[in-house]
């Protein structure tokens, strides 16, 4: 199953001309590319799947989403690539 993973948006920057962002998962954080949310700004929240970006989500939103994949004990792939 593909899931997309709620983060909050800490940073943006550029890197090779791809608007890329550094997001954090619940205290795990990693650079995204943000090239299909380009409107997005830091401390909102994007929905993640492989390192793109694929929208942006309101807080509320993210925290249920996040809650339901610690439910379903969908989140040990993050925490397992975590520096």
């Amino acid at each position: 199953m593909c899931l997309a993973v709620p983060g909050r948006v800490v940073a943006t920057y550029c890197e090779h001309d791809v608007r890329m962002g550094k997001v954090d998962f619940g205290g795990i954080s990693r650079a995204v590319c943000l090239e299909h949310v380009p409107e997005v700004q830091p401390d909102e929240y994007v929905l993640v799947h492989v390192g793109f970006a694929l929208a942006r989500i309101d807080e509320d939103e993210a925290r249920r989403v996040f809650e339901l994949l610690e439910q379903m004990d969908q989140l040990d792939e993050l925490r397992e690539g975590s520096p």
